[in-house]
């Protein structure tokens, strides 16, 4: 039955291409699972992730109003992951509901969000090759994306599944690095920037640099998730991008802190050139530069019984243009309440009930120069999130 269900799923995540240059198997190359290496299947793990639900939403303020109602499904993908030797592993994730257009500097569809081989080098060193998440820091971040029902500015703009290669080395029980040479996008620089000023060119390499430490503290109750990294996707044109991430756990309460910094010389996230381009021409419109974004993130949570636990989350995450006076163009401040029921004892699906509310809070400079204006964006969500381990 779990070798029928592994074919099952490998025929839905590989399609079968037919090519009339392909009609001879390779009889040189020996298969992944011989009939020696069948006990490498206890390894092969599928899981298939969903967040269900039903929302009913408002925005007040401005140019904003207007409500409105629908079921919608808010995540959904099937991830597989396993080894082919004892000392090579692999992931590969496919997102459903995320845009499915082949990227044009990594060649792979949006919607694959990892890809990738992980080789055990040495003890302790673990080498990963192909499409991955990037070692960005902080416990938002590092949470199963099924468990978020809003991500903060930052996070929610950032490029964290890219190709390329990366090293973690297990210091210690306590202490793990992670270094990572990335490539800093993934479509071709004139797919993304080819309405960009005079002065934004083409790098030779879109690289992004990345390290990372997690540090483990009092017996596992104190954890830190640090990152720094650099990246560049256009000509001397960098981003700078700190995160430090603390995470407190108890038997019953876990409490999350997150600050994250973004120096960017031109606009990765879009926010700040979505704010600056409202009143443009299509035709006029251009990347933004000089902009910086700084957020912060609170999340804490606590198990009331073996059958109910809440969370509140609380962000605020600042956009500003590095003007010579440095102005402030929006606050985004964000609450999430959540409470949650499970069940079920052998499974982790839980019902959930939230309120996810949104204050956007523009500055005088940007109402005055850009016509922006303040406004709320209210929602409440009941649903179920099933991180159902298939195999």
């Amino acid at each position: 039955m779990k070798h029928a269900l592994l074919f099952i799923c490998l025929l839905v995540c590989f399609p079968v291409i037919t090519n009339a240059q392909e009609t001879t198997p390779d009889t040189t190359a020996a298969p992944l699972f011989s009939p020696e290496k069948l006990d490498l299947l206890q390894y092969i793990r599928v899981d298939l992730k969903m967040r269900l639900g039903f929302r009913a939403y408002s925005l007040r303020g401005g140019t904003h109003d207007y409500q409105g109602a629908q079921f919608v499904n808010e995540y959904t993908a099937l991830q597989i992951s396993g080894k082919v030797h004892e000392k090579i592993g692999f992931t590969f994730r496919n997102r459903f509901n995320k845009n499915s257009a082949i990227q044009t500097l990594d060649e792979l569809a949006n919607n694959i969000e990892l890809a990738y081989i992980d080789i055990q080098a040495a003890p302790g060193l673990n080498l990963q090759i192909g499409k991955m998440f990037a070692y960005f820091g902080g416990y938002e971040y590092a949470m199963d994306p099924i468990n978020i029902l809003l991500y903060n500015d930052i996070q929610s703009g950032i490029k964290n599944y890219v190709t390329g290669v990366g090293a973690t080395y297990q210091l210690s029980d306590a202490h793990k690095i992670g270094l990572q040479v990335l490539n800093s996008r993934t479509m071709h620089f004139q797919d993304k920037y080819a309405h960009a000023a005079p002065n934004i060119k083409e790098p030779d390499w879109p690289v992004e640099f990345v390290v990372n430490w997690i540090g483990d503290f009092f017996g596992g109750k104190f954890q830190t998730n640090y990152s720094f990294s650099y990246a560049e996707e256009a000509l001397h044109k960098g981003t700078y991008f700190v995160t430090l991430g603390h995470r407190y756990t108890t038997d019953k309460f876990r409490i999350m802190y997150d600050f994250a910094y973004s120096n960017e010389e031109i606009d990765t996230k879009g926010i700040a050139s979505t704010i600056m381009n409202a009143t443009v021409a299509p035709e006029d419109k251009q990347v933004a530069q000089d902009v910086s974004y700084l957020g912060n993130w609170l999340r804490a949570e606590y198990q009331i019984s073996p059958k109910f636990s809440a969370s509140l989350a609380l962000m605020t995450g600042i956009t500003s243009h590095k003007t010579s006076s440095h102005h402030r163009l929006r606050t985004r401040y964000g609450a999430v309440p959540a409470v949650y029921y499970q069940p079920f004892k052998d499974t982790n699906v839980r019902f959930f009930l939230a309120y996810i509310g949104q204050y956007f809070d523009y500055s005088n400079y940007a109402i005055t120069n850009y016509g922006a204006s303040s406004y709320n964006r209210n929602a409440v969500r009941f649903g179920i999130i099933a991180p159902l381990w298939i195999l």
